[in-house]
């Protein structure tokens, strides 16, 4: 049996795997890899880990045999039951105090679980975010780890090594808190990511369908962009997608299907949302965009019947593109404003203290969101700690207010075109909502209580007192029960 020199090992070489564990060796740790399908293992120390300090493992009792103590075992497997499977494959090699990490898109309530069981056997558990996709995984992810707060002091230090760097070298990588804290960090994440992509789609659509522009010009006008307020990876790659050409020489962008998929995580934190009452209506937006997409066939067959309005393109074609601009940044603001709303709620009802301001900042770098706005989001909560909204911060108020007639310029002007732009409309929605201070719930209410009893309370009375009306004479004075989210 080889001696007990590895730093980590790590379990399951997909490509996220493998290029976690070539970016763990280029910072100097010595890393044993595991894989169900053994044969991988060899394939990926012939080739991929060629000439590094990687040492293969053909069993679990192999690579925990390899670890230094406490050990620590790093799982890049699918999320779900695979995990269980995992965890339940190598504890029979592990001791008190050892540790193991999973590195998937987990559900949090597993991760929650599985904290608490694993503390129970003495056992360590941290389930951690990796966000960057492939690329990031082997020059810098960023990496939101949470679960039990005993393991962090033992994997700070490969975590943080291996994370992106912002600008002043400060590693996109902190502890985020307990239990499922980091698991959910990263599915808001990964939902703002859906509505970030589905806010450049509809702002490609309209400039598409709605301006005439071809790939070439929207290559130069997202190129444009990436250069000033909208500058980040999601715009960048877009701006490379519109230039890349098929062996024909037509652009590759015009001959992809126009059905998107999806793995959950865009659901999950919609579910959550519901859950906790947050009205988080634009990545809700940007999941049931998917969910249409899908139905092709159907949408095809619509189109020959149901018609849209008849229009010219715009004869202003800059001032056009700048107001989707600013419509683009206005909800992308809005966006955010509510993956953070969802965040404050989470965090009071799980009990985690979570640092909005350093979750920004692990945002920063590394990840697919990743952008220069997200340095605002950190300078709003470094100047207020306790900021409620988002939208509240000088900067965004100052920002909206500056923008909102071109934001609701893009917007009317996609209706007269018929060009679907769902998540730039539920982001004006929520903002008008948001800065209302009396919605027509109280009509709701009257409504609920005429047909069901469910009472309501009055402007005029102190808040937590309930009444009803017996609006036909023929009520009776008893009310149903109340559920307030």
């Amino acid at each position: 049996m080889q001696s007990a020199s590895c730093d980590i090992g790590l379990v399951g070489l997909a490509v996220m795997g493998q290029n976690l564990v070539l970016n763990m060796n280029d910072h100097g740790y010595k890393v044993a890899v595991f894989n169900r399908t053994v044969s991988k293992v060899d394939d990926f120390l012939a080739n991929e880990a060629q000439g590094t300090m990687v040492e293969g493992a053909h069993s679990m009792e192999e690579l925990a045999s390899l670890l230094k103590r406490p050990r620590r075992v790093m799982l890049m497997v699918k999320a779900g039951e695979t995990v269980d499977r995992m965890i339940d494959a190598v504890l029979p090699y592990l001791e008190a105090g050892d540790i193991i990490i999973d590195g998937g898109n987990s559900h949090f309530p597993d991760t929650n679980r599985r904290t608490k069981s694993l503390e129970e056997k003495g056992i360590l558990y941290i389930g951690t975010g990796v966000s960057g996709g492939e690329e990031g995984a082997r020059r810098g992810p960023s990496i939101m780890p949470g679960g039990n707060p005993a393991a962090w002091p033992h994997v700070k230090e490969i975590f943080q090594a291996i994370s992106a760097k912002v600008e002043d070298g400060t590693p996109c990588c902190d502890w985020v808190g307990e239990n499922g804290a980091g698991h959910y960090v990263k599915m808001v994440h990964n939902g703002i990511e859906y509505g970030d992509m589905q806010l450049i789609c509809e702002a490609y659509q309209l400039l598409k369908d709605g301006l005439g522009l071809n790939a070439d010009e929207l290559h130069e006008v997202f190129d444009n962009w990436n250069q000033g307020e909208l500058d980040s990876y999601l715009i960048d790659i877009t701006s490379q997608i519109f230039a890349k050409k098929d062996d024909d020489g037509s652009p590759i962008v015009d001959k992809i299907l126009d059905t998107a998929g999806q793995k959950g995580t865009g659901k999950w934190t919609c579910l959550s949302a519901l859950d906790l009452g947050m009205p988080v209506t634009l990545i809700g937006e940007a999941v049931f965009s998917r969910c249409l997409s899908a139905i092709k066939d159907e949408r095809v067959a619509a189109s020959a019947i149901l018609p849209g309005p008849g229009y010219a393109a715009k004869e202003d074609r800059a001032a056009f593109i700048e107001d989707v601009r600013r419509a683009l940044y206005c909800s992308k603001v809005i966006s955010y404003a509510q993956g953070y709303m969802l965040l404050r709620e989470a965090a009071k009802e799980q009990g985690w203290n979570l640092n909005f301001g350093g979750i920004a900042l692990m945002w920063r770098g590394g990840c697919i969101i990743r952008s220069r706005f997200l340095g605002k989001i950190k300078d709003a909560f470094d100047k207020n700690p306790n900021l409620n909204n988002l939208l509240l911060d000088e900067f965004f108020t100052s920002l909206l207010v500056n923008y909102q007639a071109s934001w609701r310029r893009a917007i009317i002007q996609a209706i007269q075109y018929g060009v679907p732009t769902p998540a730039f409309t539920t982001a004006l929605a929520f903002y008008d909502g948001y800065r209302t201070g009396r919605l027509p719930a109280n009509l709701l209410q009257a409504q609920r209580d005429f047909f069901g009893a469910h009472t309501y309370e009055r402007v005029d009375k102190p808040r937590g007192e309930f009444f009803h009306t017996n609006w036909t004479g023929r009520g009776g004075r008893v009310a149903s029960g109340i559920y307030t989210v």
